[in-house]
């Protein structure tokens, strides 16, 4: 290896992508983010757009949420994106993708995307575990909770900006 590649690689910033729908964005993501600091040198948290699905909280909504969350946080950003994740990767020179797991159901879903994303590219995934006081909490209990006019204070950061 020359001098000049390996000086590039260590100037390199590793940039990681966190994707999901993030409707809403609990404190379970939150902390796969704060983890992932402490392996990157920045999160970028991508909100995946699927027309196919119908979401509770609007992209706005969702974008200002995490974004206050992590306002006094420059390593960490929030885009959103459509289309592939690993061309969104590529784009914006994300090197891996993080993705939390609350139990082996997760695991086995997120090992066969794992496994195809790297098959069509050169991304790897890191897989984070939840911690275990919010393994049980997932985005669509807490969507439940507020459909039915429930405080969902308990399970998600800056939740003001949603209601």
């Amino acid at each position: 290896m020359s001098v000049l590649v390996f000086l590039t690689l260590i100037l390199m910033n590793k940039i990681a992508l966190f994707p999901g729908s993030f409707d809403p964005f609990t404190k379970g993501h939150e902390s796969i983010v704060n983890q992932s600091l402490d392996i990157f040198d920045e999160i970028i948290i991508g909100i995946g757009l699927n027309t196919e699905k119908t979401y509770l909280f609007d992209l706005d909504k969702r974008m200002k949420q995490i974004q206050e969350i992590f306002k006094n946080q420059d390593r960490v950003s929030v885009s959103s994106y459509s289309g592939l994740t690993t061309d969104f990767c590529q784009s914006v020179n994300a090197s891996h993708i993080v993705r939390g797991l609350r139990n082996t159901v997760d695991f086995e879903y997120e090992k066969s995307i794992a496994h195809v994303n790297r098959s069509m590219s050169e991304i790897h995934t890191l897989f984070l575990l939840t911690e275990e006081n919010l393994s049980s909490l997932s985005s669509s209990v807490v969507r439940e909770i507020h459909k039915n006019g429930g405080d969902i204070s308990l399970f998600v950061t800056q939740h003001n900006i949603l209601v």
